[in-house]
């Protein structure tokens, strides 16, 4: 076995990598650019080089520096992640030529299915499904759209070496044909260097479902059950779960063993993913291209089958057999996976960079996983993928996995940047998605307007009054004992409180009972019981015996209570100040609406209008990049631009101006 591997990545893949290197007794080598030197992966392994300059074309993409670390440390194999460099057949010849190992699959099947074109080729031959389109190379928009038009609306817009959902328009008519092809050609450019692109058919209602393959050298290949990504947003994965709600047992095995094919005809070994989409309606699948990597879902993967895919990885890259057959693959359980990212769900889930000011992952344990590469006091950085964490929950069936990720949603705390988890509360508590009934639409269908507070599941307000009530008199007590007053002529604390809860106010009453506290609300008792601690951010108890986790932060003279994703603002004051501020004028927020703000920190790339312009809905305004995405900014109605504000290249904060309207 290796005695030292060098993983050529970051964030919290690299840190999964290293956990199951460490369970093998094997040293590892991170590496890390300049906006890497603190992270930590570069803490949790064993030695660290650095190897560039934060932009990941001066560090994480250049080959000949990771070659040189290894050679500079003695590590004999390089596990690469996901992302990067980890689908780069160059690459692998290179550290072939250096005599390191590569743990993944060797050139010529990284080859044949890291090119899009090619590998659907490759996989009609195989016998594999595949769907309808042009796989030729596509040389201009009009090309494009007249290519379009003979497939037959819709059509779906890919670059060929693309991934991650960069480089994919969807058009459903000429206009969106054109467009898209001019940004999915500049989002391949940048992204991955070739800015090649394809047309084919759009399935509509949709299944994006992916078969786990694992292959040695040895001509074993066997396939490890199914993954559902149908919820996805801009084409990427936001919710994977593990086995598929939808799939019968005839039809996993037939994708199974049309995924094995596919791997054989290319001598594959190592882990991968041959992903297909299926027709809701017809159940026909389709191939739609094969990962040679580690997939980011793989987690849900591994906990229903109980097979570490990195440790197996690492065996077939040191030449060991397969140790079990298909026969022994067994699904068990259900597993579940959430993406949490720094991005603002309210803003169209623009990314959102900067220092985790507090970050506290739920307790981990049979039931919930955090693979995550950050920690308190880190930073998300604008150079990369904008994930803070993958939070996978386990259970013996789909609800309960689905109950096990409410909860650790709700317990997940982070402060200092926006975040998707109240989205990603919204997506569990959708009675369509308890059922199953998923497609790649979903979040297009289920947030037809965008995601807003009115999407956040409803909570009874109860609760939360009760909670803040018990929160205050605990908070009273502390500092009563606390307060340095003499012996007899300690503060007391009152019974009687005003609770402010989205702007209506409660009277409520607050005594000391038997495990906690007694609530009185419009005079009904409610039993309050809780282990929560002043200190800490969470409220973990019972009321009147239903379990509930509630985030509670300071803000000013009151809190904010986060829980099920949405976060309230409540005041908690005596019952004399509580009647005061009743009578109290509301002051409004000022008007922006004159203004187009960007909505991301980012590059101005353009300005697509000029002052004294008339202009119309739905016109585009501006191009902002941001994590390398092209996001184009457009009139949200008529008016007339009066000033410019900001000009094309110019470096934007979240908020700033860029166009005033008249």
């Amino acid at each position: 076995m290796f005695s030292k591997i060098l993983i050529a990545n970051r964030g919290e893949i690299a840190c999964r990598v290293i956990k199951t290197a460490r369970k093998m007794g094997i040293k590892t080598v991170a590496v890390y650019s300049d906006a890497d030197k603190d992270a930590l992966h570069v803490q949790m392994a064993d030695e660290a080089v650095h190897i560039g300059a934060a932009p990941s074309a001066q560090s994480y993409l250049l080959a000949d520096r990771i070659v040189e670390a290894c050679k500079a440390t003695g590590a004999q194999a390089v596990h690469p992640g996901y992302g990067f460099l980890s689908e780069k057949r160059e690459f692998q010849e290179a550290l072939a030529a250096a005599g390191i190992a590569f743990i993944g699959p060797d050139a010529h099947a990284i080859f044949a299915m890291g090119d899009k074109i090619e590998s659907k080729k490759l996989a009609r031959q195989a016998g594999v499904n595949t769907v309808p389109g042009h796989l030729g190379v596509i040389k201009d928009a009009e090309e494009a759209v007249k290519i379009a038009q003979s497939i037959g609306y819709p059509v779906m817009i890919k670059a060929s070496a693309g991934g991650g959902g960069k480089g994919m328009r969807l058009a459903w008519n000429d206009a969106e044909a054109r467009e898209g092809f001019v940004s999915a050609t500049n989002e391949a450019k940048s992204s991955f260097a070739d800015d090649r692109v394809f047309v084919e058919k759009f399935i509509e209602q949709p299944r994006h479902i992916e078969i786990q393959v694992l292959a040695d050298g040895h001509g074993n290949v066997l396939y490890l059950g199914e993954r559902e990504c149908s919820i996805q947003r801009r084409h990427q994965k936001v919710i994977e779960e593990a086995p598929s709600p939808f799939l019968t047992p005839e039809t996993r095995k037939a994708m199974g063993e049309q995924a094995c094919a596919l791997a054989r005809a290319v001598q594959y070994k190592s882990a991968g993913t041959v992903e297909f989409i299926v027709g809701g309606a017809t159940g026909e699948f389709y191939f739609l291209e094969m990962n040679t990597r580690l997939q980011v879902e793989h987690p849900v993967t591994e906990m229903i089958t109980g097979i570490d895919l990195v440790e197996w990885m690492i065996r077939v890259a040191n030449g060991e057999k397969l140790g079990f057959t298909q026969d022994d693959i067994k699904l068990t359980g259900w597993a579940m996976e959430s993406r949490v990212y720094a991005e603002d769900p309210f803003r169209n889930f623009l990314p959102s960079t900067g220092r985790l000011t507090r970050y506290r992952p739920p307790a981990e344990g049979p039931h919930v996983r955090v693979d995550t590469g950050v920690y308190e006091g880190g930073e998300i950085s604008m150079f990369y993928d904008p994930m803070i964490a993958k939070l996978i929950t386990y259970g013996p069936t789909r609800d309960a996995a689905i109950a096990h990720m409410r909860d650790a949603l709700d317990a997940y705390y982070i402060r200092g940047l926006s975040h998707n988890i109240p989205f990603l509360a919204s997506l569990m508590s959708k009675e369509r998605f308890v059922k199953g009934n998923l497609t790649t639409n979903f979040i297009a269908e289920e947030y037809a307007a965008g995601f807003h507070a009115d999407d956040l599941p409803a909570e009874d307000p109860t609760f939360l009054i009760a909670v803040a009530a018990s929160v205050q008199f605990h908070v009273g007590e502390r500092d009563a004992k606390v307060s340095g007053r003499f012996t007899g002529h300690e503060a007391r604390v009152p019974n009687e409180w005003t609770v402010v809860l989205n702007g209506q106010y409660h009277d409520v009453e607050v005594r000391r009972s038997e495990g906690g506290y007694a609530v009185v609300l419009g005079g009904e008792a409610l039993a309050v019981k809780t282990d929560w601690e002043i200190g800490q951010p969470l409220f973990k108890g019972s009321i009147d015996g239903h379990t509930i986790c509630v985030q509670v932060d300071r803000d000013g003279i009151g809190y904010v209570l986060a829980h099920a994703g949405s976060r309230a603002k409540v005041l908690v004051l005596t019952r004399r100040t509580g009647e005061m501020n009743r009578l109290m004028p509301f002051k409004a927020p000022p008007d922006m609406s004159k203004y187009l703000l960007s909505p991301m920190p980012g590059l101005l790339r353009s300005v697509e209008v000029e002052e004294g312009q008339e202009i119309k809905a739905g016109e585009p305004l501006a191009v902002v990049e941001a994590m390398k995405m092209e996001n184009i900014l457009k009139a949200e109605r008529d008016g007339v631009v009066a000033k410019l504000h900001a000009k094309p290249g110019e470096s934007l904060a979240v908020d700033q101006k860029i166009i005033e309207f008249a």
